[in-house]
């Protein structure tokens, strides 16, 4: 996605240890109507799938699953990093290692918001080792719901998260691959 990549070469900036900070535009502060770009690209890339439910992982891709989810018109559902007293019932539950806090976080998602008969779209907003993606598929797996595949705003292809799982036959959308970071340069897939 042209766009995508444009905006990252103006607005993005690359942190020692392979960290991209997007957060002007997608993840801590977010230009809706850009993000609404993105909603309409997946939508395109998935449009012979039969979404049912868009899922995600608290809390960075929240924002851009709910967009997505307007234009397929299904709901959204994420995946909790801490047990919260509003939690009650039976959870699907996977340990997530992120990339970016250097920290393994127990993640949980109530059963009764996913079911066997599902068709299910994760969306993230990063792609780094991929261990986030594979504990939400494990999740899908477990519900026994059926994984159309994941759409990903940002890959680091480099870090072969997303080689790894497209070499396991599991669709991965992402709208900007980054092939190689820098301090002062970023390059992109074609």
């Amino acid at each position: 996605m042209q766009l995508l990549k444009e905006r990252i070469l103006k607005d993005g900036t690359v942190k020692p240890g392979s960290i991209l900070k997007v957060d002007s535009f997608l993840n801590h502060q977010m230009d809706i109507p850009f993000i609404n770009e993105i909603g309409k690209e997946f939508k395109n890339r998935f449009a012979d799938s039969p979404i049912t439910k868009i899922l995600t992982i608290e809390a960075s891709g929240i924002g851009i699953a709910c967009i997505v989810a307007q234009y397929f018109g299904v709901p959204v559902v994420f995946a909790k990093k801490a047990q919260s007293l509003n939690l009650d019932g039976e959870m699907y539950t996977t340990k997530v290692q992120s990339f970016t806090h250097k920290k393994v976080y127990d993640v949980i998602l109530s059963k009764k918001f996913l079911q066997p008969e599902d068709h299910v779209l994760i969306i993230d907003d990063f792609l780094a080792n991929g261990c986030a993606l594979q504990g939400l598929i494990e999740i899908v797996e477990t519900a026994g719901a059926t994984l159309e595949g994941a759409g990903i705003v940002i890959e680091k292809g480099f870090q072969h998260g997303g080689d790894a799982l497209r070499e396991k036959g599991i669709r991965v959308e992402s709208l900007a691959i980054v092939d190689s970071m820098s301090d002062d340069s970023l390059t992109f897939r074609d």
